[in-house]
């Protein structure tokens, strides 16, 4: 007996998972998986969790409207909840895409309005809504609709904003920031206060609507659940009643002081108890007592479209130690980003906008150099967000951001070109020691001058950015041989944005080739030839390219290889689509595809 080998084990049946869990558990399981990767990779197992997949997602993000057909997003999805679409590229919000360039809302919300029975939530941004679309939405979807999000749209009036005050009695979320809306009166708003009982966020704020103050406390004493109120201008004298009515409001932007210098006019304006995000229109030094009451509540603040000086922000800042976002123009300084470091241990969100470019008040008030963003980095170590406009920029302080701020997930530096010289570039070997430690990071923009980045500084980003899924680079690189290194390391970038490059249509070609996960990338500004033949390197099943020329005088202009100079006006689109070609291309726009 003792000498006997034992039987290997029979393993030629083992009971799966799969067998024995009943369909409600994994329903049951599967409502509890919100991560859209998550929910890809359990989709895959097999048919069955395919299926269940499709029955159980409740929300669906498609990141480019082109990307897929409404009619196979519903047959696949037929009990989603909430949708948020997105249209043109984000170069469209600094004026590089024409308004007519497409992303229009209607082939969406004519196919998915009425049949998506569940939905009561909807997200647009970035595309052209008319008043029409609208009227079928609330059509379709008005008695249930909770949230209706357009974000950065053009096309509708506030005619629209009426039909859905009027129809849409469970609407707990409006947001319209951003939008070019034809104003046709301030009725909506009324028509929203009389309506509705249970609203909670509502946003006009950056648009140009006006509406009545009365209106607004008709809209506060009628929702005592309204959190969040971001709105256009208005005089903030004329909100004394409604601030008092809206005990429950938490955040609040917009507004405007109109009598700059005229305290006594604002010393009756006292903000509800609640109040902790904040953000004030045309604020200058006089009008700051303000918010001085309330400043150790302050977990947001505001402060870009205001008067401040750089020595205002410091006195301000230095008053609210419970910060955990703060956005402001480069006005703030260095010494303003000193007080930040020292003060805002807590602070999770920076950013940092471009100010006024006069160089007179630039010398007088200071820019945003190394100096401040070392003494955030050292002082503010809890950071997951920083976006800032900088004057000059170190290799040094983009190793201190390595070194102290872990938990970065988004890093966008702009290196501004006031400056006729800038201290240390190029910015290789920081950009590779903030690569090498904020492992979190899932987005990274970095916009340079020309010589801000060598051929071996692309390579680190695409050696180092293993986790990162979307990236803006502009003045990077010197040859297309940097372009190529860059794409060999890219393995799970999903998105990227290029320009003011050097690289040729060949290079650009050749890395999408290079990287496997990219499902979209847009350049503007390169060596761009008349006919953009060589981009179709890049070409393969379900890729789309869209080629935009350049203007024809670039064509006159030379570099000395004779190359054709980098033309601000070629622009480059392609993407992944199970939609195939999409048929409203303007004009302009010449979509390629293999003979």
């Amino acid at each position: 007996m003792g000498g006997e080998v034992p039987e290997p084990r029979r393993l030629n049946r083992v009971l799966s998972f799969d067998d024995w869990v009943p369909d409600e558990a994994l329903h049951l399981v599967m409502g509890h998986v919100e991560d859209p990767r998550d929910r890809e990779a359990a989709s895959r197992v097999c048919r069955r969790w395919h299926r269940i997949d499709a029955l159980t997602r409740k929300h669906v993000t498609v990141a480019f409207c082109y990307a897929a057909r409404p009619a196979r997003l519903r047959e696949r999805f037929p009990r989603l909840e909430s949708l948020s679409l997105k249209g043109k590229p984000r170069a469209a919000m600094y004026g590089l895409i024409p308004d007519d360039w497409g992303a229009y809302a209607a082939p969406w919300i004519d196919e998915l309005a009425a049949p998506l029975e569940c939905l009561k939530a909807l997200h647009l941004r970035r595309m052209t809504v008319t008043d029409a679309d609208i009227a079928a939405l609330v059509r379709a979807r008005g008695h249930m609709l909770q949230e209706l999000k357009l974000d950065k749209c053009i096309g509708f009036s506030t005619d629209s904003l009426r039909l859905v005050a009027r129809s849409c009695r469970s609407l707990r979320t409006l947001f319209l920031e951003e939008c070019h809306i034809t104003d046709k009166g301030g009725e909506w708003l009324h028509e929203l206060a009389v309506n509705n009982s249970v609203l909670v966020t509502l946003n006009f704020y950056m648009t140009e609507l006006k509406v009545a103050p009365a209106d607004l406390e008709l809209l506060a004493k009628n929702c005592k659940s309204l959190i969040s109120l971001k709105m256009s201008e208005c005089d903030l004298s004329d909100l004394i009643s409604f601030f008092q009515t809206a005990n429950a409001l938490q955040d609040f932007a917009g507004g405007a002081f109109y009598e700059v210098g005229e305290l006594t006019k604002y010393e009756k304006v006292k903000f509800p108890p609640r109040l902790c995000f904040l953000g004030l229109t045309y604020m200058g030094t006089n009008e700051m007592p303000v918010i001085f009451p309330f400043s150790m509540k302050l977990k947001k603040l505001d402060l870009q479209y205001t008067f401040l000086t750089t020595e205002d922000h410091c006195q301000i800042i230095a008053k609210c130690p419970n910060l955990l976002i703060l956005e402001v123009r480069n006005v703030i300084g260095d010494r303003g980003l000193e007080v930040v470091g020292d003060t805002c241990k807590k602070l999770r969100r920076l950013r940092i906008e471009r100010g006024d470019d006069d160089p007179g008040l630039q010398e007088e008030q200071g820019g945003v150099s190394q100096l401040g963003l070392t003494a955030v980095a050292v002082g503010c170590r809890e950071l997951e967000y920083i976006a800032a406009y900088v004057s000059d920029i170190t290799n040094g302080v983009l190793e201190s951001i390595g070194t102290f701020c872990k938990n970065l997930y988004d890093f966008r530096l702009v290196l501004l070109d006031r400056e006729r010289q800038v201290t240390d570039l190029p910015l290789d070997n920081g950009v590779c020691a903030l690569l090498r430690n904020c492992t979190k990071l899932r987005r990274f923009a970095l916009y340079l001058r020309p010589g801000g980045l060598s051929d071996d500084g692309l390579s680190y980003i695409g050696q180092y950015s293993g986790n990162i899924q979307y990236m803006l680079l502009g003045n990077v690189g010197e040859s297309d041989h940097g372009l190529i290194r860059f794409a060999v390391g890219c393995t799970n970038l999903q998105k990227l944005e290029l320009r003011s490059c050097c690289f040729s249509e060949r290079a650009l070609s050749l890395a999408v080739l290079q990287m496997p996960s990219l499902r979209y990338i847009w350049v503007q500004g390169y060596r761009a030839s008349q006919t953009g033949l060589d981009l179709l390197l890049m070409a393969r099943p379900f890729w789309n390219i869209e080629f935009t020329p350049p203007s024809p005088e670039s064509f006159n202009h030379m570099t000395e290889d004779g190359e054709p100079c980098v033309d601000s006006h070629a622009q480059v689109l392609a993407y992944y689509s199970l939609a195939g070609r999409r048929s409203d291309c303007p004009q302009w726009v010449i979509p390629l595809h293999p003979a």
